[in-house]
């Protein structure tokens, strides 16, 4: 049901955090927006992919409330699925804690977000375009 794992790390600086990942050798794959300050870059080295996503945008976007003061909690698992609602359910009913409900964004992305049982975020994503 799932496929295409990544680690999200959370920045108050988008372009700053790239550039320190561009400096180990990563790749940038994708951005959003395309010209103007990135709310999200991904970056990939030797198959390992990496998003660097704006705090401000994951509390205005999607109704996280990031707390980048509180150790551990600007990262979080990225899983790829072909159903983002059926999976939210799935992980809901298996006792994740609800995040953020599915919704769609940039208009091709389906999204929600739950925490596993030890309280770590788990981001569901399914390409609807």
């Amino acid at each position: 049901m799932f496929s295409a794992p990544q680690v999200n790390v959370y920045s108050a600086d988008v372009v700053r955090s790239v550039g320190f990942y561009r400096g180990l050798g990563f790749e940038e794959t994708f951005r959003t927006p395309a010209e103007g300050e990135p709310i999200h870059v991904e970056l990939v080295l030797d198959g390992f992919k990496i998003g660097i996503a704006s705090v401000d945008s994951a509390g205005a976007d999607h109704g996280l409330p990031l707390d980048l003061t509180q150790p551990g909690r600007g990262m979080e698992i990225v899983l790829w699925t072909d159903d983002t609602d059926a999976a939210y359910a799935r992980l809901v009913a298996a006792g994740a804690k609800p995040l953020s409900t599915p919704h769609d964004w940039l208009g091709s992305l389906r999204v929600a977000w739950v925490a596993d049982l030890d309280d770590n975020p788990i981001e569901l994503v399914q390409r609807v375009c």
